[in-house]
């Protein structure tokens, strides 16, 4: 098996207490769990839904999620499925203003830009 290679970043220095680095993957994580919060996102690409998430750990979330940091500033590219009945529109717009939130309150990063890309509508099962 490959071994994923992970970047650590800097947040945070101070000569006395010393840094706070964060991986690129944590971000990710924030990100994936960011758009499952929205209401009309079924799943993230690799179907991590929601009712997965505790069978199968926090960090299947970070499937579906690209992240690039360069000098502190996060762009991120998310593939989403969405559930049957929403304004794709709506729900993206969502899911970019939540990401770019979670993240910079969480991490203290900036957020250049959110790039929501839809795989695939989930249609419900008839009765």
């Amino acid at each position: 098996m490959a071994k994923v290679e992970r970047s650590a970043y800097t947040i945070k220095y101070d000569e006395k207490l010393g840094e706070v680095k964060i991986s690129d993957e944590v971000v990710a994580i924030i990100a994936g769990l960011a758009a499952m919060e929205v209401d009309g996102v079924s799943s993230m690409a690799g179907n991590a839904t929601r009712e997965l998430i505790g069978k199968l750990g926090v960090k299947d979330l970070s499937k579906g999620v690209k992240i690039d940091i360069l000098e502190g500033i996060v762009s991120v590219a998310l593939t989403l499925n969405l559930k049957y009945g929403y304004t794709i529109s709506d729900i993206a717009v969502k899911v970019q203003e939540k990401v770019k939130t979670s993240i910079e309150n969480m991490t203290g990063m900036q957020v250049a830009d959110v790039s929501v890309r839809i795989a695939g509508v989930d249609v419900p099962e008839e009765a």
